[in-house]
């Protein structure tokens, strides 16, 4: 008995670690599914706390010598059009050095020049101003139906109208132009192919089967689609739509890329700028705000996808920890019978020396061996501060 109370003593006054401030992400682990710029968006993540999970769900494939886009180019240096609406930074820079690369270039600048050309926001305007051009206009919203809405309002009827195309959906926005009498020249610049190895992309959707991410990214409509259907080449699109439906948070950069996820009534998160910024700090509120905070022996404590959060303090815990964790958190202050506990371990068979096992390890890396109380020949509970019926341990 001494010995025991020597150990909580010694429990209690063990110093909280890490002694920084817990960042937002601290705990939670991401996927990212972007192609471009997928560096730029781990390294956001994972400076707010994350674990970051890649697996670019596809590849973009640039077309410097494809003949749809040379064609393309002739026929606008050939016959200006009459607008030009330009959708992204890239796709934009890269038409410009395919058309450099054929001897168009200074044409199709000249071209450009004389034309209308708008511009889908300010990254494209970036890119427009660099190759030497002005835009006339750029939408505050950075959206494809603000240009539409502009262009429609000014009567396209007999306008010929190029759209550089990037290889996301634009619903209704060629068929809109065409309905409204304007000839519509698509520039493809770039087209979007599954990624070369599928190895990354089948370990994230088997950690989101497992629920072991706690949210996924797409910064494109194509991923978004990429991943569904990899899934479904597997056999496993019910579980993964019921498992981003429930329990993984879905995080789209903006809607346009949302659509294949909401099409299959996938909850989304989109933040109000559609920039990889924002969409961060959707997440450092978002994954957060999932995670109610527990009374629990005079502490808050809060548990994450891979670690609880004690007072203020990261208290990182295994795996087979966390499955406990949770496992008790789902009734907070009942008794978990350790059979129970033993079904919620992964992989460890019938014996349920390893719930006491992994139960120990639990209680060191939580820092206090009073948040869980042992229940004799029952189980095990947290030790919620809320006063909980004990007749309702019986049946456990």
């Amino acid at each position: 008995m001494h010995d025991q109370q020597q150990h909580e003593a010694a429990g209690r006054e063990r110093p909280a670690e890490p002694e920084r401030a817990v960042r937002p992400l601290d705990g939670f682990t991401v996927g990212v599914t972007a192609a471009r710029r997928a560096d730029e968006l781990g390294a956001l993540l994972e400076r707010r706390g994350a674990q970051v999970v890649h697996a670019p769900a596809l590849r973009i494939v640039p077309l410097p010598d494809d003949g749809e886009l040379l064609a393309a180019t002739r026929a606008l240096t050939d016959d200006p059009p009459d607008v030009v609406v330009a959708t992204t930074a890239i796709g934009f820079r890269g038409w410009i050095e395919a058309a450099e690369g054929w001897g168009l270039g200074e044409a199709l600048l000249d071209r450009l020049a004389g034309v209308e050309l708008l511009a889908r926001g300010p990254k494209v305007r970036g890119a427009i101003r660099a190759a030497g051009l002005t835009e006339k206009w750029s939408p505050a919203s950075e959206s494809m139906a603000e240009v539409l809405d502009r262009l429609l309002a000014g009567d396209v009827a007999g306008r010929r109208i190029a759209v550089q195309l990037h290889g996301e959906p634009l619903p209704g926005f060629v068929e809109a132009l065409r309905a409204g009498g304007a000839e519509v020249v698509g520039v493809p610049v770039y087209r979007w192919m599954p990624p070369a190895d599928l190895g990354p992309v089948d370990r994230l959707l088997d950690a989101v089967l497992a629920r072991g991410v706690d949210a996924v990214t797409f910064t494109s409509a194509p991923a978004a689609a990429s991943l569904l259907r990899r899934a479904a080449e597997r056999g496993l699109q019910p579980e993964l739509l019921a498992a981003l439906r429930q329990d993984v948070l879905v995080a789209c950069v903006g809607p346009v890329t949302a659509l294949p996820l909401e099409a299959l009534d996938v909850p989304t998160r989109q933040p109000e700028r559609f920039r990889l910024g924002p969409l961060v700090q959707l997440l450092c509120r978002e994954l957060p705000g999932r995670v109610p905070p527990l009374p629990v022996a005079g502490q808050r404590l809060e548990i994450r996808g891979r670690a609880a959060v004690l007072d203020g303090a990261l208290r990182p815990v295994p795996p087979a920890g966390m499955a406990l964790l949770r496992a008790l958190a789902r009734r907070p202050g009942w008794v978990v019978g350790r059979a129970e506990l033993l079904r919620a371990l992964p992989g460890t068979g019938r014996d349920e020396h390893a719930v006491e096992t992994a139960m120990a390890r639990l209680r060191t890396a939580l820092g206090d061996p009073r948040l869980i109380q042992t229940v004799v020949k029952r189980g095990y509970r947290l030790a919620l501060d809320t006063p909980v019926d004990t007749d309702k341990y019986g049946g456990q």
